[in-house]
């Protein structure tokens, strides 16, 4: 078994949508990330019935975060339906600012047919908006 098939199946063990409350379903959409010193942190959905929820991915960032890493190697995100999707705008930009070599974050983007992408490549001109940042 790769590690793209670790990772799909950690997103896939937390992949069941549920109703939190009136106000709050989770785990429709779900992610795993592997950071470069090899751990596996995963994470769901939080829709909110207002704009506080919180998306699969930066859920993982969080986990990952709050045990006290911040370097991503690779990210699989699963849709509703079980196939892979991409980060939203949102995502690609919280992972884009973790570290300078963010860029080099690999993405499944098809998990069947095993095609992946780079973060930089899906925010190829983010170099451009980071030095005003600065």
């Amino acid at each position: 078994m790769d590690i793209w098939d670790k990772l799909y199946q950690a997103a896939e063990k937390v992949h069941h949508s549920r109703v939190i409350s009136p106000f709050i379903d989770a785990g429709a959409v779900t992610a795993a990330l592997l950071t470069k010193s090899g751990n596996i942190y995963g994470g769901v959905c939080i829709d909110t019935s207002s704009s506080l929820g919180m998306c699969a991915k930066r859920n993982a960032i969080a986990h990952m975060i709050t045990n006290g890493e911040s370097r991503i190697n690779k990210i699989i995100v699963v849709a509703p339906d079980g196939k892979t999707a991409s980060p939203c705008g949102a995502c690609r930009e919280y992972m884009m600012q973790l570290d300078e070599h963010s860029g080099e974050i690999q993405i499944m983007l098809d998990y069947e047919s095993g095609k992946t992408v780079l973060l930089k490549e899906l925010l190829p001109n983010w170099s451009e908006y980071d030095r005003f940042l600065q």
